[in-house]
């Protein structure tokens, strides 16, 4: 089957709490609050009609596997716009592939910049995880910023963030650039460190009251009803509540990566879980029920759940992303609905909503390196332009940006071959925070 994966990798699972997720008074509070304002009966009513939708959700991306992910060409989106039949079908995979966002040449050439600047500057250049650095902490090259600033990828960005709608008034789709990193693996380069999980925040979708009021219709009982696309809900949200290197301070519409290389299923690629609506709503409601003790039951059957009180939140750490795993949510059928994207080729481009379940492909069985740099789109909203503020002084002083700065990062600024800013139009300066 296209995007399936066939062996399934040594992820953590949190189907019984561990000992490094010590409840302690924040986890506790958090459900209790949500209890007290919402009620056992709406929660379970969404909890029984979530798991009924979810039957359904996943006989679909089971059969259709990669496939179900839209894939649009970069120069007829950009002339035509978004299609009513593409904008319906992104409204329920979450999730989409632009090819030609850039030219295939372009992008092989500006991998061989990317290469050329990290071998001239590898005494200072770190990487992510420590037995395997591909996640490459740059965040100001010439390649980055080029692609970040390419007026395609900006149109596109701008086209992205429009998926959205906000009736307050106070946030735009004009987009505004996150500085973040780039990934170059190597063959042969295992990574089990990005198993399924949920950026934008963990425990803080619950904690923070306005984050919560994000999910509104999930905890009242209409779970079904709930609109993930409003802006004018969504950036109120501290998605940053509880610090940690996970978390991004800034909103990302949707998150995204542009490919230099080559990107096939089991060389080193994306997995998405092509689900947005559904899947984000039974993450919020799993911690409220626990699966039957009795081996006899069903686990499946989400009547025989059992309502949990206790400050448990199966596969959330503060400092961390939301995790899923094959025991702790068993109703989304990680193992046949957790699929590869398809082939992406240099210049492609692939989107996810920031409430939509991926991981990195595990293995690297490729021959060739397989590179993207992370740009998603972000939105003007008041907190992220608070963020892209800081965002610029800390370039423009030679610090890391503020939500990758552990105090021990050196100034890019340094390196061999930087060029910052440099030929960046007015467009592009207003993105990165020149006018704000």
């Amino acid at each position: 089957m296209p995007g399936k994966l066939h062996d399934w990798p040594a992820w953590r699972e949190f189907g019984s709490k561990l000992a490094s997720e010590a409840i302690d008074d924040d986890f506790v509070k958090a459900k209790q609050d949500v209890i007290r304002e919402y009620g056992e009966d709406k929660l379970r009513s969404s909890w029984l009609a979530v798991c009924k939708e979810l039957q359904k959700v996943t006989e679909d991306i089971a059969s259709k596997r990669n496939d179900i992910v839209p894939i649009l060409d970069a120069d007829e989106l950009l002339s035509k716009g978004f299609r009513e039949s593409d904008v319906a079908t992104i409204r329920q995979t979450g999730c989409f592939i632009v090819r030609g966002v850039i030219p295939e040449d372009d992008a092989r050439r500006l991998y061989q910049d990317l290469q050329d600047y990290v071998r001239d500057n590898k005494a200072h250049v770190r990487g992510w995880p420590a037995e395997s650095p591909s996640m490459l902490m740059l965040y100001d090259s010439p390649t980055q910023n080029a692609i970040r600033s390419h007026p395609k990828h900006m149109e596109l960005q701008q086209m992205v963030n429009s998926l959205w709608h906000d009736e307050t008034g106070q946030t735009s789709s004009q987009p505004l650039i996150y500085l973040d990193g780039a990934r170059d693996r190597e063959p042969g380069q295992p990574f089990l460190g990005l198993g399924p999980h949920i950026d934008a925040g963990s425990l803080c979708r619950w904690a923070d009251p306005k984050y919560r009021r994000v999910y509104d219709a999930v905890f009242s009982g209409r779970a079904l009803e709930h609109d993930a696309w409003d802006l004018g809900v969504r950036k109120d949200a501290d998605q940053d509540l509880f610090k940690g290197p996970a978390h991004s301070t800034v909103l990302r519409s949707f998150q995204g990566w542009t490919a230099l290389t080559r990107a096939a299923p089991k060389e080193g690629t994306l997995l998405l879980y092509p689900n947005l609506l559904t899947t984000i709503a039974y993450v919020l409601l799993r911690p409220f029920f626990r699966p039957p003790t009795d081996p006899d039951s069903d686990v499946m059957d989400p009547e025989t759940w059992m309502f949990d009180e206790s400050g448990w939140f199966p596969g959330t750490f503060k400092p961390e992303s939301q995790y899923m795993s094959r025991t702790s949510h068993p109703h989304l059928r990680l193992e046949d609905c957790l699929v590869h994207i398809p082939v992406m080729e240099p210049g492609d481009t692939v989107w996810w909503h920031c409430d939509v379940c991926h991981a990195v492909d595990p293995v690297h069985e490729g021959k060739e390196n397989a590179a993207v740099v992370y740009v998603g789109a972000c939105p003007s909203t008041p907190i992220n332009h608070k963020y892209i503020k800081s965002q610029l002084e800390a370039t423009l002083a030679g610090r890391p940006p503020p939500d990758q700065d552990d105090g021990t990062g050196v100034s890019e600024a340094t390196f061999k071959g930087y060029r910052g800013h440099e030929g960046l139009n007015e467009l592009a300066r207003r993105a990165f925070g020149y006018n704000l």
